[in-house]
């Protein structure tokens, strides 16, 4: 197997190579004709077998572009070529330049078993002129003949199998080239379909959420301002059948409270509809400033710490996580009573974690209530959230020594 690179080049060999090596010969013999004693025979045998040569050549041109690679009418034209070469470097030594043309083009006329032999063929060609022609004279020049011979084959064996190794190593770098960029196209295809179902996923964690922020607001509503005006309402009642306008006032005064009281509700729930401290802070900022102001609220030491690179989170993410710190807070500070939190958001490679820890009191996590509609999410709504969006959730802690709670959630960037 040839590789790309080299199929232009050999092929343009092919095409002038011959000639030029025919006529690299026929000067070199007409020049040297006095020197090696080329008679008159040999000049003869040499004008009707060079036109040979040529004529031969054109139909070489003609048949490889019919039939490429080996075939029959291939080993008669690269025998034809190679007695024509015998015969004139037997007139006249320096004709080898035309018989070498068999050893480059042995392996891609001939099949496989008949390369060897043809290589032969031409070593016993270019042996004979490298002795000085044909035939040897003397025993000296036979043994000489036969040493060259070897040599010439010892070297035609070397070069054909570096040549067969290179070959294969060709075909086996082919190969790799080929299943890197098949596997590259597949890594391409998952790298696709993994950004599409990220997109999905958030898609499904978004609506998923607001189901979730619609199921906790009625529970709030009901819980909370619903039964606020039922208690008003209660209240005004007692009023218009009071005895007295002391009772009257007494219990005005509560429905003004209850009524104060379940507006302040109202606005809690409506304000906790969606993340308003990521509105114009990234993450970081917002975990800060919430964990800042619980701290100012609840007396308690609370501090807020960022390691590795901190990067611009999606949305959901941002959102997710912000919402299980806060519900976290809120926990400890109703549950805990701690008198120090730590909350540390870290970026480590394709996942970001959230570490929410206290010193309260503590709890057994196997002894957790079931949730209660008060209008808070606990633990199983904090690690709902986290597996939307493909994270996750875990709570360590025991009685008397703190609380950690921890969410590990997939790093999905901001592409916008």
């Amino acid at each position: 197997m040839t590789t790309d690179a080299q199929l232009p080049a050999r092929a343009s060999f092919d095409t002038w190579g011959p000639w030029a090596l025919l006529t690299v010969g026929v000067v070199a013999a007409a020049i040297s004709a006095p020197l090696t004693g080329m008679g008159r025979p040999g000049k003869a045998v040499s004008l009707v077998l060079v036109p040979t040569a040529v004529v031969l050549q054109l139909c070489w041109g003609r048949v490889k572009r019919k039939r490429p690679g080996p075939s029959r009418a291939g080993v008669c034209l690269y025998l034809l070529r190679w007695a024509i070469g015998f015969v004139l470097t037997w007139a006249n030594p320096f004709f080898a330049f035309y018989a070498v043309t068999g050893y480059y083009t042995a392996a891609r006329e001939l099949p496989r078993r008949l390369v060897m032999p043809g290589l032969f063929l031409t070593a016993v060609t270019m042996a004979g002129s490298e002795i000085g022609g044909w035939p040897p004279h003397g025993p000296i020049l036979w043994l000489g003949f036969f040493l060259v011979l070897a040599v010439n084959m010892g070297m035609v064996t070397v070069f054909t199998r570096y040549a067969v190794q290179e070959q294969e190593r060709a075909v086996v770098q082919a190969d790799t080239i080929a299943e890197l960029e098949r596997t590259n196209t597949a890594l391409q295809q998952a790298l696709d379909e993994n950004a599409a179902l990220h997109a999905q996923l958030l898609l499904q964690a978004r609506e998923a959420g607001v189901a979730d922020e619609r199921r906790r607001l009625a529970a709030e509503i009901h819980d909370t301002i619903a039964q606020g005006l039922t208690g008003i309402i209660a209240q005004l009642q007692v009023v218009a059948g009071a005895p007295d306008l002391t009772t009257a006032r007494t219990h005005l005064e509560r429905a003004s409270a209850l009524a104060r009281h379940s507006l302040g509700e109202a606005r809690r729930s409506v304000h906790n509809l969606a993340p308003v401290a990521l509105a114009a802070d990234g993450l970081p900022e917002a975990l800060e400033k919430t964990v800042t102001e619980w701290g100012e609220r609840t007396g308690a030491r609370a501090e807020f710490t960022v390691t590795g690179t901190a990067e611009q989170l999606h949305d959901e993410v941002s959102a997710t996580l912000l919402r299980i710190a806060q519900e976290a807070l809120s926990n400890a500070a109703r549950h805990a009573r701690p008198t120090r939190v730590g909350v540390t958001l870290s970026f480590m490679g394709d996942e970001v974690t959230l570490d929410v820890r206290d010193d309260g009191t503590g709890f057994d996590p196997a002894a957790v209530p079931e949730r209660t509609h008060t209008g808070g999410f606990g633990l199983d709504g904090m690690r709902a959230r986290a597996e939307r969006i493909a994270g996750s959730l875990t709570v360590e802690s025991e009685p008397g020594h703190g609380t950690a709670v921890s969410a590990r959630v997939p790093l999905v960037r901001d592409e916008r």
